[in-house]
C-alpha cells in the first residue's frame, strides 16, 4: 500500500519549467496519489507605483498567465491519468501562507524545488527551505539536480552515534520513509552513514587509551550499530555504506560518485548556535547534485 495519498505541490509561474512539476507528477502516478498544485504569488510591490486606475487590469493580467498555465497542467496530468487540483492564491508572507495550506489540506508529503540562496544572503536572512524544514509537520521534499522523473537510487542517511530511544525512532522512521519511496519508485535502497570523529570528543574519553586505539573503538561501536539498523531493514550488504567524514562533504561526495536521486534524512530541532547556523539537513540542500527528503 502507498504511503501517500495525497502530494503538495508549491511553486508559483517562474517554476514553470521547474523538475519538481515532473518530479511530483511522476511521484503522483506511481503511487496512485492525488496531486495539489498550490500556486503562491508574492505581493506585486511594483503595483503601488502605478496609477490607482492601472492597478487592476495589471493585477489580473498577471492572475491569468497563471490562470491558463495551471489549465495546462491539468490538461497534461490527466492525460496521463494523475488526479490533479489547483489553486491560486497571493502570498503576503510565504512561509506561513505555505504552512497554512498545509494544515489545511493534511498533504502526506509538500514538495517544493531548492531555492538556492546566495550564502551571503543565507547570512543575514533564513532561507524559506530552511524555515520550511524546521517548521513544516510533514515530511519536506525539495527537489534539485534530477536526473530521473522517478528516482531511480534513494539512501537513506542515518545517525547512529547516539542510543537514545528518540535517535532510534528518527532512524527507523528514515528508513522507513526511504524504503517506502524506494518501492513506490522501483528504485535502489542505500542506507549511510557518514561518522566524523572530533579529536575534542575523543580526548573526552580518555581512559589512557591512545588515540589511534579510540578511534578504532568508537569506529567498530559505531559500525555495529549501523549494521544492526541495516540488518532489521534487510539492506544488502553492496548497499550499506559506512564512510568517514564530515556529514556534509561525505554526503556530498556520495551523491556525485554514485548518481544518487534522493538522500532522505531527519529533521533535528536544533537550538542556538547550531540553529542559528543551520542544520546538517539544511546545509545539505546547497551541497548535493539531488533531491532532498527531510523527514
Amino acid at each position: 500500500m502507498s504511503q501517500y495519498e495525497r502530494l503538495l505541490l508549491i511553486t508559483h509561474l517562474a517554476l514553470r519549467h521547474s523538475p519538481a512539476i515532473d518530479h511530483a507528477a511522476a511521484l503522483a502516478k506511481a503511487s496512485g496519489a492525488k496531486l495539489h498544485i498550490m500556486a503562491l504569488i508574492p505581493s506585486l510591490k511594483l503595483l503601488s507605483l502605478l496609477e490607482e486606475c492601472d492597478r487592476k487590469p495589471v493585477r489580473e493580467r498577471y492572475l491569468q498567465d497563471h490562470r491558463d498555465w495551471l489549465k495546462d497542467q491539468v490538461r497534461k496530468f490527466h492525460g496521463r491519468g494523475i488526479e490533479v487540483t489547483t489553486q491560486l492564491a497571493w502570498a503576503d508572507d510565504m512561509e506561513q501562507d505555505i504552512l497554512e495550506h498545509v494544515r489545511e489540506l493534511q498533504p502526506n508529503v509538500l514538495i517544493k524545488e531548492i531555492q538556492h540562496d546566495a550564502s551571503l544572503k543565507r547570512a543575514f536572512f533564513t532561507p524559506l527551505d530552511w524555515h520550511l524544514l524546521r517548521h513544516c509537520p510533514i515530511p519536506v521534499y525539495l527537489v534539485g539536480g534530477v536526473r530521473h522523473a522517478l528516482p531511480r537510487k534513494v539512501v537513506a542517511a542515518v545517525d547512529t552515534t547516539a542510543g537514545d530511544s528518540e535517535n532510534k525512532e528518527l532512524n527507523d522512521h528514515i528508513v522507513q520513509q526511504a524504503s517506502s519511496l524506494a518501492q513506490q519508485c522501483d528504485a535502489e535502497l542505500h542506507l549511510l552513514y557518514a561518522y566524523d570523529i572530533s579529536q575534542d570528543y575523543l580526548e573526552e574519553l580518555g581512559g589512557g587509551l591512545k588515540l589511534s586505539e579510540l578511534t578504532n573503538w568508537r569506529r567498530k561501536k559505531l559500525e555495529k550499530s549501523f549494521l544492526e539498523l541495516a540488518g532489521r531493514y534487510g539492506v544488502p550488504a553492496d548497499r550499506r555504506h559506512f564512510v568517514l567524514g564530515h556529514p556534509v562533504t561525505a554526503l556530498s561526495e556520495f551523491a556525485n560518485k554514485h548518481q544518487v536521486d534522493v538522500i532522505v534524512m531527519g529533521r533535528v530541532q536544533d537550538q542556538g548556535l547550531v540553529k542559528l547556523l543551520g542544520s546538517t539537513t539544511e546545509h545539505i540542500l546547497y551541497q548535493v547534485p539531488c533531491s532532498v527528503l527531510a523527514v
